[in-house]
């Protein structure tokens, strides 16, 4: 026990260059009480959501798809969600999920373009059919005959199954992108509607044959579809791109009661039909209507998102509500506080800083349950839903801890919603009841209660650069001192950055907290505005003149002597003239300074280049460095770990490096780089190796971005064997911090999953 507890210790040391204050040593430690699962830890929501779905037999049971990997379920209306298991579904955010219409516990859904099926309420997910190409659009059940479904693929083609989606065959005729399919209630199912991009096709002998009914539009640039009838009565609407026509508004959301023979318009009173910008905030000077939503409870029944041409109502971004078939609308969506008619729940972004930060478009993706036209749900990186018809709006990724009322520095509980990357966490070396969260897109979290919930900043507290805290530093000696580095590029050195579909030369910098991270402020001089993702102190250096060093993109590693005052540039030896692009630093106890330089293209679509790639060494802090060559030559390596015993010992993770380079996986060099050896490879990208400061031997290796299957692995045999933690839901895993106090409890943070909290075995 006292050798695993000096072992965190030392650990502890390492990462955040500093030790625990005795009061936090005296903290009981159960070995005994290990977590018995995984729990999704930190803010819900912040990430992009898409193709949500509600079932039409329990308007409870809702679905959506995040693009960073992972696809949810809700069981109660939205309030609390479920990641599916990597295992059994990945997200696709091209293609909507079908739930059956009578039974709750049968679903379709694509995972990656592939179609499978859950008959228990999407817990386990199976293969099924035929489908020659990758799903895209959406599926659709029909609700007179279950037994037959349509879906849209990647190549712009519709197909249909009569089997329950056993067998497919193509449907001769609609074409392009699918947006949505119904089926004709008034006549059993039998006459299906198929819309695409480039038109709205019918089929009335069970999609045989198809027919184009488009006749009457003013042009076929089709933005939605909605469909829906009963026994007596079918309403189809359309919207088209809008167009203004010397001084009109044209196109628009068009309607059809005589399954498509004609359309009449269906811009009624109440709805925005602007062409010009009310106010520099304006979306555009038009509004273009891109979602429809209709149910067949109530076909007259119809809602409407748009695209805003001012920032005030009625110019906003809402969702309209006609029910009288478009002939008249009415506003129902007021998502920022100043308006007079606020009806959104405060989330931790507009509780915090009194306004909605949405950019006038129209969601990501939304959905309306087809018996109950009161159940909307809508998505873009927060999500909203409505149980009564637009009168009141909840957040479906995030509400206030039980008792608190939502205001700036108010707590908030995680939902199960986890959609966004998260670098490290850390527990507070002086207080292990503080836990933080250095965040992308959503800067930064603390937690006063061990993670249970969690504290937004805001703009009392942010630093300058809010999009990304990549990491923490603590003044071993004072309490409630730590050093940020903040940017505004997040990703490094993940692939968005490395491929360059990401810009990378935004600002960034270094900010210092006094007051456990409530508020943070920009003191450094010297640093350039590139982003900084390392902040690293040195806890051998006096109190009040901390040395601290800094990783800066595009810039190297900076040093400061002075409490992070003042910065001066360390490159001597590092990296080259054209790759600077410093993405991890980190400090041994023994003084080791170990610097990694990231993987750079010198154009989108170009090779990887060699040039300053690698990993660096600095015995004299950071006065100058040594380059430690990798065997065999690695162009993509992301993070760099040491063992806390000896800073000799070393795990890098690498990447393919693409055209024919199977050079990714986990390496290790016991002789501090002379020799390198492969001790772990699960897939294409191996984001690091982590070493248990208390079991010798054991190490933890992650993968991320497109993990064949789990993405944490140990190995309690110095790498010569791995298992897999099968039971973690989410598979691109980024850093491992073991729990300080408890050794047999891990912290992991993700990319695209949040933090979790779980075993330290499988």
């Amino acid at each position: 026990m006292k050798r695993i507890h000096a072992a965190i210790r030392r650990q502890l040391h390492l990462a955040g260059g500093l030790a625990m204050t005795a009061a936090a040593l005296a903290a009981p430690f159960n070995p005994a009480d290990p977590p018995a699962a995984w729990e999704p830890l930190g803010l819900s929501g912040g990430g992009g959501m898409f193709t949500p779905a509600i079932s039409p037999a329990n308007s409870n049971l809702m679905m959506l798809n995040c693009d960073m990997s992972a696809a949810y379920i809700s069981e109660d209306g939205g309030h609390n969600w479920r990641m599916i298991h990597q295992a059994q579904l990945r997200s696709d955010t091209g293609c909507r999920p079908a739930f059956h219409p009578t039974n709750p516990d049968l679903l379709y859904a694509s995972s990656g373009g592939q179609l499978r099926v859950s008959r228990d309420r999407g817990h386990t997910f199976t293969p099924i059919g035929d489908l020659p190409q990758a799903l895209r659009g959406e599926i659709a059940i029909n609700p007179g005959d279950p037994q037959m479904l349509l879906a849209g693929t990647s190549r712009g083609q519709c197909f249909r199954s009569a089997d329950g989606g056993a067998t497919w065959r193509a449907c001769a005729g609609p074409a392009g992108p699918v947006i949505g399919f119904h089926f004709d209630r008034t006549r059993a199912g039998r006459t299906l509607f198929a819309a695409t991009d480039q038109g709205l096709w019918r089929s009335d002998d069970g999609g045989a044959s198809w027919a184009a009914k488009t006749a009457g539009l003013p042009w076929l640039e089709i933005q939605g579809f909605a469909g829906a009838s009963d026994a007596g009565q079918i309403a189809l609407y359309i919207s088209l791109r809008s167009r203004e026509e010397n001084g009109e508004f044209r196109g628009g959301i068009y309607r059809s009661l005589d399954r498509g023979e004609s359309w009449s318009w269906a811009m009624g009173e109440g709805i925005n039909r602007e062409t010009r910008k009310a106010d520099p905030w304006a979306y555009g000077s038009l509004p273009q209507y891109r979602q429809l939503l209709a149910a067949d409870a109530q076909p007259l029944t119809v809602y409407a998102m748009n695209t805003s041409t001012g920032f005030h109502p009625p110019h906003h971004e809402t969702v309209y509500r006609s029910d009288d078939g478009g002939r008249s609308w009415r506003e129902t969506f007021f998502v920022d506080p100043r308006f007079a008619r606020y009806n959104v729940a405060p989330n931790y972004v507009t509780a915090s800083t009194g306004q909605s930060f949405k950019g006038g478009e129209t969601p990501f993706g939304a959905a309306l349950c087809n018996t109950d036209p009161n159940r909307l749900i809508q998505v873009r990186s927060d999500c909203q839903i409505t149980h009564d018809g637009g009168r009141t709006w909840f957040n479906g990724d995030i509400y206030p801890a039980p008792g608190v009322t939502p205001k700036p520095g108010s707590a908030w509980v995680c939902n199960g919603l986890v959609v966004t990357t998260t670098w490290n966490y850390y527990l507070d070396p002086h207080e292990p009841n503080r836990h933080y969260l250095a965040y992308t897109d959503i800067g930064l979290a603390r937690s006063l209660d061990q993670g249970r919930t969690w504290i937004w900043w805001d703009p009392r507290s942010w630093a300058p650069w809010r999009n990304t805290c990549y990491e923490l530093a603590f003044d071993p000696g004072r309490p409630g001192l730590l050093w940020g580095a903040f940017s505004d590029v997040h990703d490094i050195p993940n692939d968005n950055i490395i491929s360059g579909r990401h810009g990378h030369n935004g600002p960034g910098g270094v900010c210092v907290s006094r007051d456990f991270g409530a508020t943070w402020k920009p003191e450094a001089r010297g640093l350039p505005a590139r982003p900084v993702t390392a902040i690293v102190l040195d806890p051998r250096s006096p109190a009040g003149q901390r040395t601290l060093y800094a990783g800066v993109f595009l810039a190297g590693v900076y040093k400061s002597t002075n409490d992070g005052r003042d910065w001066a540039p360390k490159n001597r030896g590092l990296g080259h003239p054209d790759n600077l692009r410093v993405s991890r630093v980190i400090r041994h106890p023994d003084g080791t300074l170990l610097a990694m330089i990231c993987a750079r293209r010198a154009a989108v679509g170009q090779p990887l280049l060699p040039e300053g790639v690698g990993l660096y060494r600095s015995a004299d802090g950071a006065e100058s460095w040594q380059k430690i060559e990798f065997t065999p030559r690695l162009l993509y390596p992301k993070d760099v770990s040491v063992n806390p015993l000896d800073s000799r010992d070393l795990l890098v993770g690498a990447c393919d490096a693409g055209r024919g380079d199977l050079s990714g996986g986990l390496y290790r060099t016991r002789d501090g780089g002379q020799t390198w050896q492969r001790i772990g490879r699960q897939g294409s990208q191996t984001f690091g190796g982590y070493f248990h400061p208390g079991h010798p031997g054991w190490i933890y290796m992650t993968l991320t971005e497109g993990a064949p299957g789990a993405g944490l692995w140990l190995s309690r045999d110095d790498g010569r064997t791995w298992e897999a933690f099968q039971e973690l839901p989410f598979a691109n895993i980024q850093r491992v911090l073991v729990d300080p106090l408890n050794g047999r409890r891990l912290y992991i943070s993700t990319f695209g999953g949040s933090a979790w909290r779980g075993p330290a075995e499988p």
